[in-house]
């Protein structure tokens, strides 16, 4: 087992290593940031000033070399718009973030799963083919777009929820709503379908034909026995929640990682950009490596190699 952590780590490290690699190189693509700080009248040779002063004048090897070197060391260099640090202001952002995930996935997780078994326990009955449809209708609509439509509808019309911005509980609700309608739907379609073959096993008519009640069989045999293909989907959706919420954080005014590098693209503050990529990165890799740990717990028989 600790074997198997510890080539973990190394693999996330290389993965982290890639990472910032192709962020590197794709933000070099866009564009000449001293061309967007410069004031509107500055001359050719204020920008090349500006180059200078933000390092960028040196060939792009250089700037690799450079950035990595502090990256190592946990410093990312700092922003070129507010001129402080970029890790700190990407810790700044990062409570907003983690408390929009927490609140997506802790719904993903409330629907999805309670759904899933309900449908496949009562299947081919009304309450199975009202639930998938609407699962099958909540994966095929665009976040963004139900973010929009909740708006109009909550925020404009009805005047119930704020519509952008973080503060109490109203401010959460819509941004969750809208950021786990998929990851709660596609939880439902499988744990239905993992649920379905489960309940088909010789030892579920074993455990009913001892005299169990059918709580008990559904939730300690059937739940526990489908539960690994669900934590693989749990552990995806929560990294997809934590580096994917940029588009409804953006339509919210969400203050968290995602926003603030959408706008660190805009202003082509790559140091910004580089930090939050990389927080993300690694948190997804921390989650993955944490399911990884846990299938031990659920199935005994499984083993790490």
């Amino acid at each position: 087992m600790a074997s198997y952590t510890f080539w973990r780590l190394v693999q996330g490290l290389v993965i982290l290593k890639l990472v910032l690699v192709c962020v590197f190189l794709l933000l070099h693509l866009t564009g000449d940031p001293a061309a967007v700080l410069a004031p509107v009248d500055a001359t050719e040779q204020d920008i090349t000033r500006i180059r200078r002063e933000l390092g960028l004048d040196t060939p792009l090897h250089v700037q690799y070399a450079r950035f990595f070197a502090g990256a190592i060391r946990g410093n990312f260099g700092r922003s070129f718009e507010h001129e402080q640090p970029a890790f700190w202001i990407v810790m700044e952002h990062l409570p907003a973030t983690l408390e929009l995930t927490a609140a997506a996935f802790f719904f993903s997780v409330a629907v999805g799963i309670p759904l899933g078994c309900l449908a496949a326990y009562k299947e081919n009955s009304l309450f199975d083919r009202v639930g998938i449809g609407w699962a099958v209708v909540a994966q095929a609509v665009p976040d963004f777009w139900l973010a929009l439509m909740m708006i109009m509808v909550f925020s404009v019309f009805l005047g119930a929820l704020p519509a952008f911005g973080r503060g109490g509980l109203a401010h959460l609700v819509m941004p969750a709503f809208a950021a786990s309608t998929f990851q709660a739907a596609r939880l439902a379609r499988l744990m239905r379908s993992e649920m379905l073959e489960v309940l088909r096993r010789e030892y579920i008519l074993t455990a009913r034909s001892k005299g169990l009640s059918e709580k008990m069989v559904l939730f300690r045999h059937a739940l526990k026995n489908s539960s690994i293909p669900i934590v693989t989907v749990l552990g995806l959706d929560l990294g997809i929640l934590l580096g994917g919420t940029v588009i409804i954080e953006t339509v919210f005014a969400w203050p968290g990682v995602g926003r603030l590098t959408v706008q660190a693209i805009y202003h082509r503050d790559f140091p910004v950009v580089q930090t939050a990529v990389f927080v993300l990165a690694a948190g997804f890799v921390f989650i993955n490596l944490a399911v990884d740990i846990l299938y031990r717990a659920l199935d005994p028989r499984i083993e790490y190699r």
